[in-house]
């Protein structure tokens, strides 16, 4: 009876060392992976108080590389596609914004040889699909300018998503989206629509 007790003792003993011993394993081998995410925390700190993970407002660095630029001012107000030549942006504004990215959806643009000039205009014409000047498949084709010398200008996107290779002996006034910004484009901006080209 004594040896039974003393073997299930023994046992017991064992089994209660191996798991300490297993414990221990496991804690020296998280340990690194704690004092790893400590210090890429630590570093996180100093690189947002230089600036390089928040905007000039204070929000996070996520918040500025997701929200798109302020709509530019004096843009006009209400409904609107708002293009920046400079910036080579369009902006949908779907009405009075007030300076904040709600209703908007904004988007960077290849613009052609020309340029429109800056102002007011309004679509004038429509097609579902297209060639263009490069002799690339087009869709979603919404134009609002057609300028003294005959250069027509509008929003297009490539079938198959390549970018412009616009021939510079050419005078044309085409500006290629990305497919899915093409299509915002065509679903926003019927005959008519406002559009504000801007410096």
């Amino acid at each position: 009876m004594a040896r039974s007790s003393s073997g299930v003792f023994v046992t017991g003993l064992t089994a209660a060392a191996l798991a300490v011993v297993g414990y221990l394993a496991y804690e020296a081998s998280a340990a690194p992976h704690r004092v790893h995410r400590s210090s890429a925390a630590a570093s996180a700190t100093p690189g947002d108080a230089k600036g390089s993970g928040k905007d000039d407002k204070g929000k996070g660095g996520d918040a500025r590389k997701d929200a798109p630029p302020a709509v530019p001012s004096g843009s006009g107000t209400g409904k609107r596609v708002v293009y920046s030549v400079g910036q080579k942006r369009v902006w949908l504004v779907s009405g009075d914004t007030k300076g904040d990215a709600k209703g908007v959806r904004s988007f960077e643009v290849t613009p052609s040889t020309v340029n429109p000039q800056p102002g007011t205009y309004a679509v004038t014409s429509r097609d579902l699909n297209g060639p263009g000047s490069d002799g690339v498949r087009l869709e979603h084709i919404v134009r609002f300018l057609r300028d003294a010398n005959g250069v027509v200008f509008g929003f297009s996107a490539a079938v198959d998503g390549s970018p412009p290779q616009p021939d510079p002996s050419k005078k044309t006034g085409g500006v290629r989206e990305k497919p899915a910004d093409g299509l915002a484009m065509w679903e926003f901006a019927p005959k008519g629509t406002k559009v504000v080209v801007v410096p």
